[in-house]
């Protein structure tokens, strides 16, 4: 069931909400944990109800280990732990790069093994990490014991189960276990009801509008054709703000909904796209996974406690991983390598201790990572080849029309090396003027409006305590009349655009 879908919408949600509050609102707190249990395995089994045996064997094994971890000697506990990481692992792996592994072994040693496809359970990349989390800290003494119910309910509770945010279970238990999550609140229905509608309207309208722009410049790659200059970035960048607003627009949907439920979950996204630097772009982007990254796999690495060489080294084993943990495929380890090697060239540069100018740092690092998500799209290697090599310039640049007589003597050198002097709307070929207005509109919005989190800053909605929200923005939702009939109309406009319902990026991964 999608969060952008008529039945979650006007069925599903109306019923659980009311359910919730009218069980808890009684003080059946334990009754309204197992139906929102029993609602979350409904929202999962409706993809397909076969799976619903996979999540809860998961479930019950993880739950089954935590315990077992429990009162043991530091050497046995460890095995257990090692035991249980390599089960969750497993699994993983059986049903992620079974196919990709098969493959690859095929490709290298020339054999002929077959295996039946296999269907990738959606949310299995974050159940199963949520759950590898969850082990370590019971190993580490970081968390304590939960009856099966409260374990259920963190695992399964369905506004983060299908893609994030990773939340922590001492993020979310403790909020379950105060009586005022089980009364009505009109202050978080409001907040919720509009961080919900905000990310609705990201994903139908402003991340499914952006698709018919960037499939067609990778499709163009994928058949051989070359890319001028302004094709290839103007492909690239299109797809750079679907895959914002589409995962940013599931992250505000997921806060907004746990908000409806009086529940905080923590920050996935912070205008990642404003970063003046690499280092801060992934302490922007996916927060979750990049806090899970560093946590579970690169302090334990060893992190940058053992020389600058070693934190290399460790850095681009991490996001080399973090590549793989998005999908089975060379491209997916391409693009983690690559963001290993930028975070590295970061580091580095910070020791010169020279500062670039903000807006020339934001473009730059914009345009790496921009670049950086061609692999992650492209379907083959080849397509990302053809167009990289239109973003470099190897298939010819357009230059306007009045600028050939104006360069002089350097004209001739650049009608020899592909440049091309012509009008603007000739440069971009079959690109409308509606076009160029959508995507100024999405630049804008990403990098001048405040995001989600800072609008609704008075009702601090999510999790964290320690971001310190911007109080002096002039734009700041409040309960008013007139950001009522805004929010109204979004909700309306991305409603009518369900008819074209598409899954999130991030279901495939």
């Amino acid at each position: 069931m999608l969060f952008n879908s008529y039945p979650f919408i006007f069925i599903f949600l109306p019923i659980v909400l009311s359910g919730y509050y009218l069980i808890g609102g009684q003080g059946h707190h334990r009754i309204a944990m197992s139906w929102l249990v029993a609602a979350s395995l409904f929202f999962y089994g409706w993809w397909n109800p076969a799976y619903l045996g996979l999540i809860m064997g998961s479930m019950l094994f993880n739950y089954a280990v935590g315990i077992s971890l429990l009162n043991q000697d530091r050497h046995l506990a460890k095995k257990i732990l090692i035991f249980g990481i390599s089960a969750n692992l497993s699994l993983l792996a059986y049903y992620k790069y079974a196919n990709f592994l098969i493959d690859s072994a095929n490709q290298l040693f020339k054999l002929d093994f077959t295996l039946n496809t296999i269907i990738l359970p959606l949310g299995i990349s974050f159940f199963t990490f949520l759950q590898i989390a969850y082990l370590v800290d019971t190993y580490s003494k970081k968390a304590k014991q939960y009856n099966f119910l409260n374990y259920c309910l963190f695992v399964l509770f369905f506004p983060h189960l299908i893609a994030g945010p990773l939340v922590h279970h001492r993020e979310i238990l403790p909020q379950f276990a105060r009586n005022a999550v089980y009364v009505f609140n009109h202050r978080n229905f409001t907040a919720g009801l509009t961080i919900f509608v905000i990310g609705l309207f990201k994903k139908v309208i402003l991340a499914d509008g952006t698709t018919s722009f960037a499939t067609t410049t990778f499709n163009l790659a994928e058949a051989g054709i070359p890319l001028t200059f302004v094709a290839a970035w103007g492909g690239a960048i299109a797809y750079s703000f679907q895959l914002y607003f589409d995962f940013s627009g599931y992250s505000d949907m997921a806060i907004g909904l746990s908000k409806l439920f009086g529940i905080r979950l923590p920050m996935n996204f912070n205008s990642p796209y404003k970063s003046a630097n690499i280092i801060e772009f992934w302490r922007r982007w996916h927060i979750t996974l990049s806090r899970f990254l560093r946590d579970y796999l690169y302090i334990p690495l060893g992190g940058n406690r053992k020389g600058i060489t070693r934190q290399f080294f460790n850095l681009f084993i991490t996001m080399t991983i973090g590549g793989l943990w998005h999908g089975a495929g060379i491209k997916f380890i391409l693009w983690g390598a690559i963001h290993g090697i930028l975070l590295i060239m970061n580091n580095l540069w910070r020791k010169t201790n020279i500062n670039l100018n903000n807006f020339f740092a934001i473009a730059l690092t914009f345009s790496l990572v921009t670049a950086a998500w061609v692999p992650f799209r492209a379907a083959t290697m080849k397509g990302a080849l053809i167009l990289w090599s239109g973003m470099i310039g190897l298939n010819g640049f357009m230059l306007p029309v009045s600028w050939e007589t104006k360069l002089g003597s350097l004209t001739p050198w650049l009608l020899a090396h592909q440049v091309q002097f012509t009008g603007f709307f000739e440069q971009v070929g079959a690109v409308k003027v509606v076009d160029i207005l959508w995507f100024l509109m999405l630049s804008y919005i990403v990098f001048f409006l405040p995001n989600t989190q800072q609008l609704l800053c008075r009702y601090r909605p999510v999790y964290e305590k320690s971001i310190t929200y911007q109080t002096t923005l002039p734009l700041r939702w409040r309960p008013t009349l007139g950001w009522s009939i805004t929010m109204a109309i979004l909700f309306i406009y991305a409603v009518l655009g369900l008819s074209r319902i598409s899954e999130f990026l991030y279901f495939q991964f």
